[in-house]
């Protein structure tokens, strides 16, 4: 996640195992579970290696993201429990104070634990999908924290609309605010690893979420 290990790196299952001083079992399912993050690959008879960059898998994982979490806050609007309030404005809060690339695993912390609670209405279901799809987009996340550094800080104000209209109950901004918000993370990140790369997916999902607000 942190960039220690670059793409391509070669992950050894045995010496791993022996480093952690565990066997090989546990090893297997912690790569398996990586895997499935999106953080390793592993082709037939090959050794895993830490996942590059692809800006197609980015397109269409946003797309996804934002056709889910476009549901998932438009269940949320207007539902939030008075504590689940209080602890989102909090996460605001603290979000703000850690802002900044010298805090970012703190900041990425309280922000996977916000963007939950946007979406909490949605059911279990869902909602384990977008935490998965959360999950293999933090690379990319983290890319771009390093890259534009102040843009965590810059961004606060999408952050505080998003929740405003959640409370307001706004179903149709805040669909619309999420849509915007997803999409302008990853065509920055798209910027950055292919400037040529036209993001089709991303630009279908954000144009059919307008669409649903106006039928």
């Amino acid at each position: 996640m942190t960039g220690v290990l670059p793409p391509g790196t070669v992950l050894n299952q045995a010496e791993l195992a022996k480093l952690l001083a565990v066997s090989r079992t546990p090893t297997r399912e912690a790569f398996r579970m990586l895997q499935e993050e999106g953080l390793v690959e592993a082709d037939l008879n090959q050794r895993p290696r830490v996942k590059g960059f692809d800006s197609d898998e980015l397109d269409t994982l946003y797309a996804a993201r934002i056709s889910l979490e476009c549901l998932g806050i438009h269940a949320t609007a207007g539902r939030l429990t008075a504590a689940e309030r209080k602890e989102a404005a909090q996460l605001l809060r603290a979000m703000k104070q850690a802002g900044g690339a010298d805090h970012l695993d703190r900041w990425s912390t309280l922000h996977d634990r916000f963007h939950e609670l946007l979406v909490i209405r949605v059911g279990s279901f869902v909602g384990r999908t977008i935490a998965s799809y959360s999950a293999q987009s933090e690379r990319y996340r983290r890319l771009y924290g390093a890259e534009h550094p102040s843009a965590v800080e810059e961004r606060h104000a999408e952050h505080v609309a998003l929740l405003d209209s959640v409370i307001d109950g706004d179903r149709d901004r805040a669909t619309r605010l999420m849509a915007a918000h997803l999409a302008a993370t990853a065509r920055l990140v798209l910027a950055d690893l292919d400037s040529d790369f036209e993001p089709n997916s991303i630009t279908c999902a954000v144009d059919l979420m307008s669409r649903s607000q106006q039928s």
